[in-house]
């Protein structure tokens, strides 16, 4: 690997050409390579060896990545600015709208200001019921020896908690629709990455069709518990009451829109159940492909007495907790990031051009050998306070950084181990020996061909 320079330290000479990397030997060579292996094995095998700062073309563009804990730091923190969402986020809008995961400059920082509340960490608490007693339902519905497909579960179970938690509505009769049109529209998804597939999203072909339908599926659901809520007028102190009644106090006192609400209400109920779902799934997984670190999980949630945790446990789960980080290592739900430079930037001693799209993955990052030791072995220690501080901190960014850092982070996490915590108390999970694991990494990480394991009961 080359040698990091930091693009807010004094800097060689600045130089005219671009950083190094790969060169396409003929039209649309990357592209094809991206569609047949897929984004992650192209950045690993093709990108990423070339040095911390790796540029290249593909469509008409500049790309570059950057793999260092110091530069993502620059890209996503020091220098956010600078930068606009990439094209990933871009075209998810087609799909979320202008919610906050795809606004930008002033209005996102003024939606961010009105969700805020309701991801307060008070508020956040009063969840943790919803969280168990979901879970507990769940892992009630399970049988000795059956094989379950528990990414299936997982995406049923979060989009439960979601619902209720966030909007207090039940949409566990709905999962599945829900779950089947989600899956249509990230399948969809890489239709809108085409050249020019804003428009082809809008030609009658199949996929097209499909992005659509799924789409209107889910506005079904989410314009529902808006017109449920406006008709009733009760304030539930959820977030769905907050979006409602909150007035943007620092900028011209108004609301949301029903419009502005479904794009907020679709995004954070979308991305606060299918990311906490996959790094549950993967959780599972690597739990059970490694039983010593899985007894030590056992033995903490045990040690609680046997009975359903609580919020007051969550100090009590401290390796609980480090099991679902070191998931999220391996397999980080959002596993890259991209940003387009709005002017000329600097970093490593390079200037990339305006409009650049720059990557900072966080399944490159979380692997790199500099920073972790034997990096493709699961080992939960790693988060342990005496190693986590001799790391860099951008070592390990999984629900991303600066102001477009995960508004539900605090809420995920204490989902995630209060739920590891529930179902952990009762079962364990062994990989089906016909199960083949592998990545689809789309919108996010998730495992293409589901995660049949066979249920153990405990107790």
């Amino acid at each position: 690997m080359a040698t990091a320079l930091r693009s807010d330290v004094a800097a060689p000479p600045r130089r005219t050409a671009l950083p190094p990397g790969p060169r396409a030997r003929y039209p649309g060579q990357f592209l094809l390579e991206i569609r047949r292996r897929g984004i992650l094995p192209f950045l690993r095998d093709v990108v990423a060896p070339m040095g911390d700062v790796v540029h290249w073309r593909m469509l008409g563009e500049h790309m570059t990545l950057v793999n260092h804990p110091d530069l993502i730091r620059d890209v996503l923190v020091t220098h956010q600015k600078l930068f606009h969402k990439g094209r990933g986020l871009e075209r998810t809008r087609i799909l979320l709208g202008n919610g906050l995961l795809t606004s930008e400059g002033d209005f996102h920082l003024r939606q961010r200001r009105l969700a805020s509340p309701a991801f307060h960490r008070q508020r956040i608490a009063t969840c943790a019921g919803t969280m168990t007693g979901y879970a507990e339902r769940h892992a009630r519905q399970w049988r000795a020896g059956e094989t379950r497909d528990v990414a299936a579960d997982m995406m049923r179970l979060t989009l439960a908690i979601a619902g209720k938690a966030l909007f207090d509505a039940d949409v566990e009769g709905e999962a599945a629709e829900i779950g089947r049109a989600l899956t249509a529209a990230f399948e969809s998804f890489n239709l809108s990455m085409l050249p020019g597939g804003q428009f082809l999203s809008r030609l009658p072909i199949p996929a097209a069709r499909r992005f659509r339908r799924a789409r209107e599926r889910l506005d079904a659901t989410i314009y529902r518990m808006i017109a449920d809520r406006r008709a009733s007028g009760a304030d539930r102190g959820d977030l769905l009451s907050m979006l409602m009644a909150a007035t943007d106090t620092e900028g011209d006192g108004s609301g949301m829109t029903d419009e502005q609400l479904r794009d907020e209400c679709l995004t954070i109920f979308l991305a606060g159940h299918e990311t906490t779902a996959n790094a549950l799934t993967w959780t599972w997984y690597l739990l059970g492909e490694h039983p010593e670190a899985e007894s030590k999980m056992h033995a903490e949630i045990d040690a609680l007495g046997g009975r359903v945790p609580t919020l007051d446990d969550l100090p009590r789960l401290s390796y609980t907790r480090m099991v679902m980080a070191e998931a999220m290592r391996l397999y980080p739900p959002a596993y890259v990031l991209g940003r387009r430079a709005q002017v000329p930037y600097e970093v490593g001693g390079f200037t990339l051009p305006a409009r650049t799209v720059v990557f900072a993955s966080q399944f490159l990052a979380h692997r790199d050998p500099r920073w972790w030791p034997a990096p493709e072995r699961f080992r939960p220690e790693r988060f342990a306070p005496e190693e986590s501080e001799s790391r860099p901190k951008f070592a390990y960014f999984p629900f991303g950084a600066g102001t477009r850092v995960c508004i539900g982070e605090q809420f995920a996490w204490m989902e995630g181990v209060l739920t590891l915590a529930t179902i952990g108390r009762e079962w364990r999970l062994r990989l089906d020996p016909s199960q083949v694991v592998a990545l689809q990494p789309i919108v996010t990480l998730r495992p293409k061909f589901g995660m049949r394991m066979r249920c153990e009961p405990r107790r």
